[in-house]
């Protein structure tokens, strides 16, 4: 519906606050049962949709009980579901939609080159100008392109291994870095399975993947320098490289404490492995990048989601020295899509004339913005809930401590989560990627309007959260 209808609609809070506290003893699901009766057509297509594919979706991040939600259409900061329900949209596309829904000059551009071809088969006369810019911008000496993150830092731990001999490579619980068999390890591991907090256990994240592929596979834990100095420490002669998310976005937002990534920069000087950064997420918080958070430089970094404008694109950059390694005949890296005129010309456009540098500052003074007011309101409303901002994003955790790595992300009320989620989308708000393990992304086309009806949904929704009461589990498997 509407904007204007929407607000028709509205309580105010006193009558909302009265209407909760009649509804709460008898459904604490009152919102759920509120959106699915909203949400009917989606409830259909799911029907139809799972007999030809499993769980009715083609990402399982995707699925949602009891049925996913299906949409029709995008434009701007807004959303329109199947059943003409409209919501401003803040996980835009789980941060790969920074420049907004179909924006105009973006979608230009993909038209101009689709009448000129989508892939030729060879390099197009174009993409040098686009590897310049990921260069220039992200301050690296030389890249490659790819097409998903998954095959980014898949390459990524690869040529780690090829450049230094070695075979292991550390990864932090938590972190998630695509679906490739050697770094789905600890993505979401229970606590029956992960042990030591220091020294966590190798636990892989989906069945299927043999003990063969990630063996090799070290975890460590975030945020603990320590802990991480002594995993180094025992295995040094064997570390090819590590890789880590410098804002982990797959456990809420958990930003770096002061001196844990130049820490590990130390690490990886000291006992000559590669440090890798995937940025497949932060490349589009920040205008450059984690080096504009975070004055810490990898070896190689993975870029992705924000760069391509909305269509599908990655890029494994680094030090020369490396990167030059890469030799026909000696370490594979190819692909029939890398590097497609389509995708190039839509990263060109949004690097050049939609993701500025101007358009990102003003959208991170919004995300700002949008955390202050959370946090006024979970003060005001007496709520047990933290919030992390930085850049272009910024999380919810449900929790009385601040969130700083994965075991005290699983201390939080993830219920709670789900209420609120649901809840702010029968307001026309989606806040956030829909998981308690993801982040709201604020895009350059988001207005100040926007997150004024934003704060104003929460504040209707806070006192439902506070009052839910039925737990949700963290799902292991991706």
């Amino acid at each position: 519906m509407n904007r204007s209808k929407r607000h028709v609609s509205v309580w105010n809070e006193v009558n909302y606050i009265a209407e909760l506290d009649r509804v709460v003893n008898t459904s604490n699901n009152y919102e759920m049962e509120k959106l699915e009766k909203r949400t009917a057509r989606s409830k259909a297509i799911f029907e139809r949709a799972r007999i030809d594919v499993p769980f009715g979706v083609h990402s399982t991040y995707r699925y949602s009980d009891p049925y996913p939600f299906y949409f029709s259409r995008a434009k701007g900061t807004k959303l329109w579901d199947v059943d003409a329900n409209m919501y401003t949209d803040y996980n835009m596309g789980f941060g790969v939609l920074v420049a907004g829904h179909a924006h105009p000059l973006i979608v230009r551009a993909i038209r101009e080159q689709a009448a000129r071809g989508t892939d030729f088969g060879f390099e197009w006369e174009q993409t040098p100008k686009f590897a310049r810019m990921l260069c220039d911008r992200f301050d690296v000496d030389q890249v490659r392109l790819s097409n998903t993150g998954a095959e980014a830092t898949m390459y990524a731990t690869r040529f780690a291994r090829s450049f230094t001999g070695r075979n292991k490579i550390i990864k932090f619980e938590g972190c998630y870095h695509g679906g490739n068999e050697t770094l789905l390890v600890s993505v979401k591991p229970s606590k029956t399975k992960e042990g030591d907090p220091r020294l966590p256990n190798q636990v892989p994240s989906s069945k299927g993947i043999p003990e063969d592929f990630y063996k090799n596979t070290l975890v460590a834990p975030f945020n603990n320098i320590e802990a991480v100095e002594e995993i180094v420490r025992k295995n040094s002669a064997d570390i090819a490289g590590m890789i880590l998310e410098p804002i982990p976005m797959n456990m809420g937002f958990i930003l770096p404490k002061p001196g844990f990534l130049k820490g590990l920069r130390k690490l990886a000087d000291q006992y000559g492995f590669v440090l890798i950064f995937d940025e497949i997420k932060t490349c589009g918080k920040f205008y450059g990048g984690i080096n504009d958070y975070d004055n810490v430089k990898p070896d190689l970094l993975t870029l992705g989601k924000a760069i391509g404008g909305g269509l599908p694109i990655s890029a494994i950059g680094g030090k020369r020295k490396i990167m030059e390694t890469i030799v026909p005949g000696a370490v594979s890296h190819a692909g029939t899509f890398n590097s497609n005129p389509l995708c190039v010309a839509a990263g060109i456009t949004a690097l050049s004339k939609v993701l500025t540098k101007s358009a990102m500052i003003r959208a991170a003074r919004l995300s700002e913005t949008l955390a202050k007011g959370y946090r006024d309101i979970i003060v005001d409303k007496h709520l047990m809930a933290r919030i992390s901002q930085a850049g272009l994003s910024g999380a919810i955790a449900f929790s009385t401590t601040t969130v700083t790595d994965w075991r005290s992300f699983q201390a939080s009320d993830t219920g709670k989560w789900f209420a609120y989620c649901f809840a702010m989308m029968n307001r026309g708000i989606i806040p956030a990627g829909p998981s308690p393990d993801e982040q709201w992304t604020i895009s350059v086309v988001h207005t100040k309007e926007d997150i004024e009806e934003h704060l104003e949904a929460f504040k209707e929704v806070a006192n439902y959260v506070k009052k839910y009461d039925k737990p949700a589990e963290i799902v292991e498997a991706i």
